[in-house]
């Protein structure tokens, strides 16, 4: 792989393996290299051999000599090269057919629901264009992205962003499990279904992408397990957190693409970004119902907005391996650069989720407020609404006081009475 290119426009030699570049005294150079070739001259970067004026295997083969960069993965690493122009990825036949089923499948769908769809919308001044477009009853905007091959984070964030600064909410359509754009944007993951399948209507499922809230107190009676505790302990805490349809309890209905088409246009399902937890992922996007994230936000007790600036995972972090350029043509050994695979991003696994502690044991004597957030959680929880929501007369835990089929103890303070 190549990792030294020739910069045209300010006349230098860039050593990709360098954190510097070899340009101390550039401290933009990356931004200015690695940015979309549609935002920068094509000429800028050059193979180092045809500069010398030695072959160049690609000029030879009838192709370019000029390069972008890109990020590699080797052995665990992620250094940057140097590859030849065509940018792209080229779709295959069946890729190509995909993709255009499933645009005039998600416009077909709009129409069938009365909604105004437009496929092939150009954004931010013709920069971009989005494949389809559904503008929803109160004017909302969804932008349909399918993208059914390999696109870099940083295109992914960028086309994102220029389609939310000009009022469109991005939904970006993946059909493979290491997709790069899984968790970069609002995005949903289907089959890699034939394409005369897709056109011909067959069901096709949200495999990813989609999640319903799920919120718990954390008991030997609860299905679930406990999320900060080890083995099968219990905590007494309320646990809130993210699951696929297939691991809800009970399991839910699948969501399929006619329902995130119209119920992302009326506002019925909103894209909502969960920040990590400690994890190496900077954080999870995912479609929810809005009643989901209005309960989420209610027991989190915070608004988090979709990312506008890039946010970097540990697997985006680039290696520098210092060594000296290689200044032959490296082009047809491009691919042996990306010979590891991607890892897997559609993970099914829940997010890491969100822990309301239970309040301490008091006398009763004692007076305890009881927080908004707390009550949220424990009105979700406990599958009741809160005005019936109390204290136990015994240990001044949250309980359902009020209301029918209520209680003035706990389960536990109620099984330690019987006891006596």
């Amino acid at each position: 792989m190549a990792n030294g290119v020739w910069h045209t426009g300010y006349g230098i030699e860039i050593n990709l393996s360098l954190p510097d570049l070899g340009h101390p005294n550039r401290p933009d150079l990356l931004r200015e290299i690695t940015a979309s070739v549609s935002e920068r001259d094509p000429q800028l970067l050059e193979c180092l051999a045809h500069h010398d004026k030695r072959e160049c295997l690609s000029e030879s083969d009838g192709k370019s000599p000029w390069m972008f960069i890109r990020r590699g993965r080797v052995g665990g690493r992620r250094p940057l090269v140097a590859s030849h122009l065509p940018i792209t990825h080229k779709a295959t036949p069946e890729e190509s057919a995909q993709h255009k089923a499933t645009k005039e499948r998600v416009v077909a769908t709009a129409g069938r629901y009365g909604l105004d769809a437009e496929a092939e919308v150009p954004v931010a001044n013709r920069r971009s264009v989005s494949d389809a477009v559904v503008t929803g009853p109160a004017g909302l905007r969804v932008g349909w992205e399918i993208q059914y091959h390999h696109l870099s984070p940083s295109s992914v964030h960028r086309r994102s962003v220029s389609a939310m600064e000009n009022g469109i909410t991005p939904l970006w359509v993946a059909k493979d499990r290491t997709a790069s754009l899984i968790d970069r944007a609002p995005w949903a993951r289907v089959d890699d279904m034939p394409w005369r399948d897709i056109a011909g209507g067959k069901e096709m499922v949200i495999r990813g992408g989609y999640r319903h809230l799920e919120v718990w107190k954390c008991v030997p009676s609860s299905e679930r397990h406990c999320l900060v505790s080890e083995g099968a302990g219990h905590c007494g805490a309320i646990h809130a957190d993210w699951f696929v349809p297939a691991l809800c309890l009970p399991e839910r209905k699948p969501v399929l693409i006619e329902d995130l088409v119209l119920r992302s246009a009326t506002g019925e399902s909103v894209p909502v970004y969960v920040p990590s937890r400690g994890s190496g992922r900077a954080g999870r996007h995912m479609w929810v119902s809005a009643a989901d994230r209005a309960r989420w936000e209610e027991i989190v007790d915070e608004k988090t907005p979709l990312p506008t600036t890039p946010v970097e995972e540990d697997d985006d972090v680039i290696t520098f391996a210092e060594q000296e350029i290689d200044r032959s043509c490296r082009a047809g050994e491009d691919s042996w650069s990306v010979s590891d695979a991607r890892p897997l991003r559609d993970l099914a696994e829940p997010t890491g989720g969100f822990t309301l502690p239970s309040l301490p044991p008091q006398r009763p004597s004692t007076s305890t407020r009881i927080t908004p957030v707390e009550r949220a959680a424990a009105s979700a929880a406990l599958g009741c609404p809160p005005w019936e929501l109390g204290l136990c007369a015994g240990c001044t835990q949250m309980m359902r006081r009020y209301g029918p089929n209520a209680a003035m103890y706990c389960n536990v303070c109620r099984a330690t009475l019987n006891g006596r």
